[in-house]
């Protein structure tokens, strides 16, 4: 089996599909996309290609290793998201040429389907208490949410303060039972984040995503550490190496690699093992679209440690298409009590529909995220 073509399709809302044929059948399907970078990633994407053309697609590790290694200069969010999905459509195929899902192939499921949690509230929060009743009432049982606008590194307590009556007012909706993330989204610096951690304390959240950036979690060890409050963090890391101080930090419970920017399924497996070795949970990052979620569950069904599921149905990102609109048969996700079950097709366990996919790819997008801006007129965190 050799591989005999690469082509990259940008698609509505903000996603970046791939396609790998090969000379005897299978075709593989992959998400390699940055958000906000999507030419970018299909540029890296294309010129990986040159050494795929004409090689065998089930020697993963070595075309990864080599994908990896072979260019000298390595890692970072462009090479490790293209990286990613050629290596989601390999799995694929290769699932595809034995007739089974990828997961069979890594060892086989420890679960038969996933918790997930539902979006709420958009960028900047707002009618959170609602939407979380909404999406509750649909029959989810977490839901997450950005807990603040942007905050200097010594803000007002007015911020703070709109923060934890949103929070509240979901708690209060919700009940409590229902899980609550709330994402900090990388706006919080340290100062602010102590004070946001402390004040969060009393709503018993699922989870804090991102209270600072990755890089600076070494200045925030103590405060880290030493909050109730589960911290989750990792969308913004790539490979393994990024993971390794983060992990042995004691400072994180949650790791959140993103299998579309984290190497694909051969690299985020190897993040997740690490973290179990620290008895840390997995929360695989996944605001995007099918074939990344498709990928996400075939990760979490043979990952022990793998505890929740983000994923975009409904997000407020997908303004002009949604999570399910390119699927053949849209009910391979199947929801449920919280839950939706793991793809049991051959690959990833999804067919995309072609016919609408290349009416799409006609559009495009040209996706960016916004830039936002302190009264100062000094650049804030988006």
């Amino acid at each position: 089996m050799k591989i005999t073509s690469v082509k990259t399709f940008s698609v509505p809302p903000r996603w970046l599909f791939l396609r790998i044929e090969t000379d005897t059948g299978p075709v593989g399907w992959g998400e390699p996309v940055l958000e906000g970078r999507a030419a970018t990633v299909a540029a890296a994407v294309e010129e990986l290609s040159d050494y795929l053309i004409g090689q065998d697609p089930r020697r993963i590790e070595d075309l990864w290793t080599v994908l990896y290694r072979g260019g000298f200069y390595r890692g970072g969010g462009i090479h490790m998201s293209a990286l990613a999905g050629i290596d989601q459509a390999l799995w694929d195929i290769k699932g595809k040429s034995f007739g089974v899902p990828v997961h069979e192939l890594l060892g086989g499921r420890v679960r038969d389907r996933m918790k997930v949690y539902s979006w709420i509230g958009g960028d900047r929060p707002s009618d959170t208490a609602k939407a979380a009743r909404e999406v509750v009432d649909r029959g989810f049982t977490a839901v997450k949410m950005n807990g603040t606008d942007e905050l200097q590194y010594l803000d007002s307590f007015d911020k703070i303060d709109r923060c934890v009556a949103n929070v509240a007012a979901v708690r209060a909706a919700v009940g409590p039972d229902i899980g609550i993330g709330v994402d900090f989204h990388g706006r919080v610096h340290k100062p602010m984040a102590k004070v946001l951690l402390r004040e969060l304390e009393p709503y018993r959240l699922m989870f804090v995503e991102e209270p600072v950036l990755s890089e600076h979690v070494d200045g925030c060890l103590d405060v880290l550490r030493h909050s109730p409050i589960p911290i989750a963090l990792g969308e913004r890391l790539f490979s393994r190496w990024d993971f390794k101080d983060i992990i042995t930090s004691g400072a994180v419970d949650i790791i959140q690699p993103d299998p579309s920017h984290a190497g694909g399924i051969t690299e985020t497996r190897k993040i997740a093992h690490l973290a179990e070795a620290y008895d840390i949970g997995l929360a695989l990052h996944c605001p995007l679209g099918p074939i990344a979620l498709a990928t996400c569950l075939q990760i979490d069904a043979g990952c022990y440690n793998a505890t929740i599921q983000e994923q975009s149905l409904g997000i407020h990102y997908n303004t002009s298409n949604d999570l399910l609109d390119y699927l053949v048969d849209p009910s391979v996700f199947t929801y449920a009590d919280g839950q939706v079950e793991i793809p049991s097709g051959p690959g990833l366990g999804i067919e995309i529909n072609e016919e609408y996919l290349a009416e799409r790819a006609a559009e495009g997008h040209r996706w960016r995220n916004p830039i936002w801006r302190h009264t100062d007129g000094s650049f804030a965190e988006w």
